[in-house]
């Protein structure tokens, strides 16, 4: 499993790192949205995906005539982020406002599904992650071959990642003086007034 090298280093923060490939598993086992970075004729992009994750890789899909589909089958470098919002952290002073948090940043490089079996294969386990208990031929019409024909499978090795997070209250200056004006606390995230 991969672990962090130079370009995956928790260089801000360092005490945030948390563990890889444990922490960073979960996280990517969790996470509902991927963005996925790649350069195209000297233009960056960050496109986000659903997403798979299995025995250290990931798994995207797309149509056969994306670009980015395209790029990432071609085995250019790619950089994958995901992040888990836990909680906001208000504080007393505006500089310490936080929000609790788990990240995983992932490098490597894609190859195209050709195998229709195990492409097919991995789809229904993309619909399962995201529908848990639903069932081709139950709950849906299972994919056909029309559909799966112009869907491209892109299996991203994962050759380096760290993961980093933050948990716990405002740590502000002020936050735990009762005189000091305000009020600190976490907010929890989906609660109405945190957008």
């Amino acid at each position: 499993m991969p672990t962090p090298r130079p370009r995956t280093a928790i260089r801000r923060h360092p005490e945030r790192a948390l563990s890889v490939p444990e922490d960073a598993a979960a996280i990517l086992d969790q996470a509902l949205v991927a963005h996925v970075g790649f350069q195209q004729d000297g233009q960056p992009f960050v496109i986000p995906f659903t997403f798979l994750y299995r025995d250290g890789c990931i798994y995207l899909h797309g149509s056969t005539a994306s670009r980015t589909m395209r790029a990432l089958a071609a085995g250019a470098p790619v950089c994958i982020e995901v992040t888990l919002v836990d909680g906001l952290i208000a504080s007393k002073t505006a500089e310490t406002h936080s929000v609790n948090y788990r990240s995983v940043v992932c490098f490597g490089r894609g190859r195209k599904v050709e195998d229709e079996v195990e492409r097919r294969a991995l789809l229904d386990t993309l619909i399962a992650r995201y529908f848990p208990g639903r069932a081709a031929g139950e709950h849906y019409r299972p994919i056909t071959d029309d559909e799966l024909r112009p869907t491209m499978v892109v299996e991203i090795a994962i050759e380096e990642m760290s993961a980093k997070g933050r948990s716990g209250g405002p740590r502000g200056l002020f936050d735990a003086d009762p005189d000091f004006p305000g009020d600190a606390r976490i907010v929890p995230v989906g609660v109405e007034g945190t957008g």
